[in-house]
């Protein structure tokens, strides 16, 4: 068991949990997700004398969830949990936050040093002593781990912990033992701020790369910009918004990457998703003699079953730690610095036009009336009109994700989704995180697209929302079960099927009430078209949740086509 240390050594003594929740509201989050347990308890006393809200979830998964979308709003968040039980229900999230770059920050209220060391036989434990194991289970899944059990290791671990969690945009781990949470340490260490920055590229390195990539450029005759998700998770957005604005190149994001490019830029061209793409997309793409790959992640459904056709040997690509030109690739190099250089640097460049992204309905699918149902080939087309300046949009992986390739998005419109994890119900526990994020940084709309089947799984989370007055749109794609699933294997197979629910009754029953919440049902174009046209409505000024009706077997293209290929690489002997 570690030493205390003597207050009359320190300046200005702070409780250790009071001096992390401090960090972490120096690093932007003002709100913690989690659930209550005895062994974080007392923790949980300093939330708010640190200027921070306690959210209180419904679950650890839905918390996990929550703080996934609250960082992708806010840039950093964290949840806790308590020991065993709190942190292994908390585990699917996590590993979602790792294998999409979303920085969270997870705090484990633990038992004491001292039942720890003589193996006692505590709740929450397996019964033999070993209180590692869990910890165990989280260090694959997490990029840093500090285990508190020293005030003398507090301050620098903790520091280290959320550091490594903004740089490397991934989860940290944090372990905050019961008799460590009231132990005193310097306080003086808050008055100079955690070190965020990236150590800057050598710059020999860097220039050389620079003038790599900028031959190969100036010698391209149709080059085009192909932006991911990575752009965004490790925060280059800027640096890429200057390429795309000076070159005047044509440009596409990936599935992953909606929403990462200004799609009111004349060049912007849509979402390039191999077989998956629009129609003149793909032709474009593929026809480049060099594509400049920003953040790329070519996940299955990312590039619609790996249907993308392009050479590496017409491939740049730009990552957070390395770049590779071609088949020659420079470790250690972060784009940041290289993007910057190559725009200041950069000249005249060969462009031949791309094509434009729209949100036109086809004409086939413009009839609205009474007897036409709602089809995914109509609605996402007339999401796009409906949508505003700077929303927050989050879609189920499902029928809603592979639908909104096909939206154009008006200027400063953030996109959510877990394309590569693909955890059914992400969605609405992410939607709580990202409304809190959005009351937070000026009520900007926050929008959710969830299937019922998806949306059966988190439900409870819309009534953490009621609690905290947030006010999402929330539409339920109510097609009798998991659409995606059935283009996979088994259309018609039981277990696909759910049980239908009257989505809307949950509500109130969740304490909704008619001066915070509304609820619809549409189930034909013109229901649609009447609530897309309805002005109180797009205010949101209260939480609304639709039930939107759509034929059990209809499925944008790009899913169908994805599916496929997916069920074809599940039968790979």
């Amino acid at each position: 068991m570690a030493s205390d240390i003597r207050t009359s050594e320190l300046k200005s003594p702070i409780d250790v949990a009071e001096y992390l929740f401090r960090r972490l509201h120096e690093v932007g989050i003002r709100a913690v997700h989690g659930v209550p347990g005895d062994y974080n308890l007392v923790a949980l006393d300093y939330i708010p004398k640190c200027g921070l809200n306690w959210v209180g979830n419904v679950n650890e998964l839905n918390a996990g969830y929550a703080a996934d979308g609250y960082a992708r709003v806010k840039g950093i968040s964290a949840v806790v949990t308590t020991f065993g039980v709190g942190e292994l229900s908390l585990l699917n999230a996590i590993a979602g936050g790792y294998s999409e770059f979303v920085p969270i920050v997870h705090i484990v209220g633990t038992p004491s040093t001292l039942s720890q060391k003589d193996g006692m036989l505590l709740h929450h434990t397996l019964g033999n002593g070993n209180f590692e194991v869990f910890s165990e289970m989280s260090r694959n899944i997490s990029c840093a781990m500090a285990k508190v059990n020293d005030p003398h290791e507090a301050t620098t671990l903790i520091d280290n912990a959320i550091r490594e969690c903004w740089v490397q945009s991934r989860p940290v781990y944090i372990t905050l033992p019961t008799d460590m949470v009231e132990k005193k340490v310097e306080g003086e260490r808050l008055k100079a701020p955690i070190d965020l920055r990236h150590p800057p590229n050598e710059t020999e390195k860097e220039d050389y790369v620079v003038d790599v990539v900028l031959k190969y450029l100036h010698a391209a005759k149709n080059p085009v910009i192909l932006v991911d998700a990575c752009a965004q998770r490790h925060r280059v957005l800027d640096e890429v918004h200057e390429l795309i604005k000076k070159s005047n190149l044509p440009t596409f994001v990936a599935p992953m990457g909606k929403g990462a490019v200004n799609e009111t830029l004349p060049n912007y061209g849509g979402v390039y998703a191999g077989d998956g793409s629009k129609e003149g997309v793909r032709e474009r793409v593929e026809s480049s003699d060099l594509i400049l790959s920003i953040g790329a992640i070519k996940s299955d459904f990312n590039t619609a079953g790996f249907t993308y056709r392009i050479s590496q040997l017409s491939t740049i690509d730009f990552h957070s730690n390395y770049i590779r030109v071609k088949y020659s690739e420079y470790p250690s190099v972060r784009m940041q610095g290289v993007l910057k250089k190559v725009v200041g640097k950069m000249g005249k460049l060969n462009i031949q036009p791309g094509p434009k992204a729209s949100s036109d309905i086809a004409s086939e699918h413009k009839k609205i009336s009474t007897d036409e149902v709602i089809t995914h080939d109509w609605l996402w087309s007339r999401v796009g009109q409906w949508l505003q300046p700077k929303d927050i949009v989050i879609t189920e992986t499902g029928t809603a994700n592979f639908g909104i390739w096909e939206t154009k998005f008006p200027e400063g419109v953030l996109a959510l989704s877990q394309v590569l994890w693909g955890s059914i119900g992400y969605s609405v526990g992410a939607c709580q995180g990202a409304a809190l994020a959005a009351k937070e940084t000026g009520n900007r709309r926050t929008i959710l697209f969830v299937g019922d089947g998806s949306f059966e799984l988190t439900a409870q989370e819309v009534s953490t929302m009621i609690r905290q007055n947030l006010k999402p749109i929330i539409f339920v794609i109510c097609n009798e079960g998991y659409t995606i699933e059935r283009y996979i294997h088994g259309m018609d197979a039981a277990y696909n099927d759910i049980s239908e629910w009257k989505y809307k009754d949950l509500i109130p029953a969740f304490g909704g009430t008619p001066q915070n919440s509304k609820t619809y049902q549409v189930k034909n174009k013109q229901e649609a078209e009447d609530l897309f046209n309805d002005s109180t409505f797009a205010q949101a000024g209260v939480l609304q949740f639709v039930e939107l009706y759509m034929p059990k077997e209809d499925a944008p293209k790009a899913l169908k086509l994805t599916a496929e290929a997916s069920a074809r690489t599940n039968a790979k002997q």
